[in-house]
């Protein structure tokens, strides 16, 4: 497998995901998008994309490499080669086929439990969230689970958009803490406190999200598709294929 990880801040690695690619013999090019001179991917050279997490807005269209980006995951998803997006990066892939991002109406940050419509593929956590923005599902999108605040994860064709964060480790979220002290203080939380939980939880979130890895790779990413819908002129939307077992 050749997998393409867009990586947006030098504090937003893919933790768990790096891991369960290396598990599988994966081949790896970590893109530090905006930071790279090497300039442009072409996303029909990879088996697997994953566009993760960003202190940026997935709206915010004065972002240098934004547009670049949206056209690399337009590109996959007519190529059909599978994309991951997390937090993000599942709000960029909703924009980029057809979806919306903007500003939600009031943060989610911590360990929270999300509602799915299906627990045997997603469970309900809880999942670390740290996000401000929000997204409306892509056309033909099928939801999978949303929370008080926002969708939370959704598929279409062969990929999976989602709003928590299943790649973060104990190092990550100390990051995270470490530089987000006037977020944590807006919404009424401790630091140390999420930084226990956080290590509390390491072991269940990392089975949990290697899981969720798994199923996504045998029952999205590797699913069939019936027929190939061509996408109306001058519209950026899908059918959503059907899920079969790999």
């Amino acid at each position: 497998m050749q997998a393409l990880i867009i990586q947006h801040d030098l504090n937003g690695p893919a933790g768990h995901v790096i891991d369960w690619l290396a598990a599988r013999g994966a081949d790896q090019d970590v893109w530090l998008i905006g930071r790279d001179s090497a300039g442009a991917r072409d996303p029909l050279t990879y088996d697997l994309i994953v566009s993760l997490g960003s202190e940026h807005a997935a709206y915010d269209d004065a972002l240098p490499w934004l547009e670049g980006e949206l056209g690399l995951l337009r590109a996959a998803f007519d190529g059909d080669v599978p994309v991951l997006g997390i937090c993000f990066g599942g709000q960029l892939l909703a924009r980029a086929l057809g979806g919306r991002a903007m500003r939600g109406p009031h943060a989610e940050i911590g360990w929270v439990a999300i509602c799915p419509r299906d627990p045997a593929f997603l469970p309900a956590g809880p999942w670390l969230q740290w996000h401000y923005d929000t997204f409306t599902p892509p056309p033909g999108a099928v939801l999978l689970a949303e929370s008080p605040a926002a969708p939370q994860a959704y598929t279409i064709g062969l990929s999976l958009g989602l709003q928590f964060h299943p790649e973060v480790t104990p190092d990550i979220v100390g990051d995270w803490v470490a530089g987000g002290s006037a977020q944590l203080l807006r919404a009424g939380l401790d630091g140390e406190r999420l930084m226990a939980e956080t290590r509390e939880r390491d072991a269940e979130n990392r089975a949990r999200a290697w899981r969720l890895l798994d199923l996504f790779q045998e029952r999205v990413a590797a699913a069939q598709r019936i027929s190939k819908p061509v996408r109306p002129s001058g519209s950026s939307s899908r059918t959503s294929t059907l899920w079969t077992s790999a």
